[in-house]
């Protein structure tokens, strides 16, 4: 399956970036156009500075159909005609190009900044003071609007919320992030180094395998390194706790947004069981030091796997019951359902990925439509929803945690013999576009890294799955009650970190 003139590729494959074809920005935005109506979807878009002062920009195409990938590129200069009239997805995207590089997307119907940072390249594209603050506003009489954050009650990180209502409906939510842009992209420039891991690890610290995962895939795409069977097995089963780990937080939030206290308290006290099953292996609970390029820092002795197999029995065990509470409260269920409606159009127009997707009836996954890793040999069965609601959405956690501890279980008592990693060395081949997918537990973790010609990234570039999502989220919250957005906010549970990168 191709993409009309753009370059094919699969997951964690590198490619010379000569290979990659740099079209006209009008041909370049028709392919992309015509690709997203015959069935891709964007995962990435970015841009990427030229020595002449241009940007050239990289449009990062799936088709999760096929299990193929494909780039292609264009060279714009002070603006371009924007592509997100005919393809919303990429909406997001070109609001952060024009923030981080200047160049307007002409005619892009919300042209706000997504963060609070100055553009790279200094100020090619005048926008006023007022950029930032400038909300949308719905006028009328009875109309009031709700300021929310961003500082927050709890440990819960920074983002604003701007509310318009009629009463007690929300007409329209506006989010604004950016408050946690610590500018790691920029600071993987030059790199690997000896900081680019941590940066990894510590970009959205709920996902450290995750995005540790998809970093060492793209480094081995670019070195040409195979990753043993063990180390690959290893990484699977750190990246499945991850996802338990997340899933079994988020139903006990909801549960605790509607107040129903005892899954609430039952799963508080499961998570911290399973991330202690990820500090047996590497002695950090988020997984920090478990996955490096080449394969898996740390192996598993018999003893451990005694101890881990323990251990997630008797956290399956413990989770039937806040489970079977869970599901079988009628007052709980009455809260959940046909809250926060997401349908399945607006999902795929806008680019939902993870559990939002699947709960909308979408069978969008990694690990079954681009497999990477432990996943090309072993298969975790995808589950889905029709109805994009609240009650979708914790009913596709509940569902990927019965699974992801049956595949754990398989992993552990099937783990395969011999290293757990092969020797990295660096530099990186020059000149390489490689293109990491990975299915984190909230979704598809994208990571495009653009070797020059010593072999150190000119270009870095990460979408966590929250980037796609938060749209969705303010689309949830359309015709809802106002009350309903602690629920929802939740039901989504999006990082404001891994978006502020």
């Amino acid at each position: 399956m191709t993409s009309g003139p753009f370059a094919d590729l699969r997951n964690s494959e590198a490619i010379p970036t000569a290979r990659v074809p740099v079209l006209p920005i009008d041909a370049f935005r028709r392919a992309v156009i015509d690709a997203t109506s015959g069935g891709w979807r964007v995962s990435s878009l970015f841009g990427v500075p030229e020595s002449d002062r241009s940007l050239r920009l990289f449009a990062i195409l799936a088709h999760d159909e096929h299990g193929n990938l494909s780039v292609g590129a264009a060279k714009v200069r002070e603006s371009y005609e924007s592509l997100t009239p005919d393809c919303p997805e990429v909406h997001w995207f070109e609001r952060e190009i024009a923030e981080q590089w200047g160049v307007e997307p002409r005619g892009h119907p919300r042209l706000k900044p997504i963060r609070y940072q100055p553009p790279r390249a200094g100020e090619r594209w005048e926008r006023p003071p007022s950029a930032m603050t400038d909300f949308f506003r719905v006028e009328g009489e009875e109309v009031h609007e709700v300021a929310v954050g961003p500082v927050h009650a709890g440990v819960i990180e920074p983002g604003h919320f701007r509310f318009q209502c009629f009463g007690e409906e929300v007409l329209h939510l506006e989010i604004a992030l950016g408050y946690q842009h610590r500018g790691v992209e920029r600071a993987l420039v030059g790199g690997p180094h000896k900081r680019t891991i941590h940066y990894m690890e510590t970009l959205a610290g709920d996902t450290t395998v995750g995005h540790a995962h998809a970093y060492g895939q793209a480094v081995e795409a670019i070195a040409r390194i195979a990753v043993p069977p063990r180390g690959m097995a290893i990484r699977g089963i750190g990246l499945e706790l991850e996802r338990i780990a997340n899933h079994i937080g988020d139903l006990g939030a909801m549960a605790g947004d509607v107040g129903f206290l005892p899954t609430a308290s039952y799963c508080g006290r499961i998570r911290g069981d399973i991330l202690n099953l990820t500090a047996v292996i590497c002695g950090s609970r988020f997984g920090r030091g478990l996955i490096r390029p080449g394969g898996a820092a740390f192996d598993l002795s018999d003893d451990l796997l005694r101890k881990l197999l323990a251990g997630v029995e008797s956290g399956a065990r413990d989770l039937a019951i806040a489970d079977r509470l869970f599901w079988g409260s009628a007052s709980v269920m009455a809260r959940i359902e046909g809250v926060g409606v997401v349908p399945m159009d607006v999902c795929e127009e806008i680019g939902l990925v993870g559990p939002a997707a699947r709960a909308c009836g979408v069978d969008r996954d990694v690990r079954k439509d681009h497999p990477f890793g432990i996943y090309r040999y072993t298969h975790i069965p995808t589950c889905t929803w029709s109805a994009g609601d609240v009650f979708g959405r914790a009913h596709i956690r509940s569902i990927e945690i019965q699974r992801s501890f049956s595949f754990i279980r398989e992993q552990l008592e099937a783990l395969p013999i011999g290293d757990v990693r092969a020797e990295c060395s660096e530099p990186l081949a020059p000149n390489r576009i490689a293109v990491s997918l990975v299915e984190g537990w909230r979704g598809e973790i994208c990571h495009a890294a653009v070797t020059g010609e010593d072999g150190r990234f000119v270009s870095y570039k990460i979408v966590d799955p929250s980037f796609h999502n938060w749209f969705g989220l303010a689309y949830a919250l359309r015709g809802q009650q106002i009350s309903d957005f602690p629920l929802c906010n939740k039901s989504f549970n999006l990082s404001y970190c891994g978006h502020d990168l």
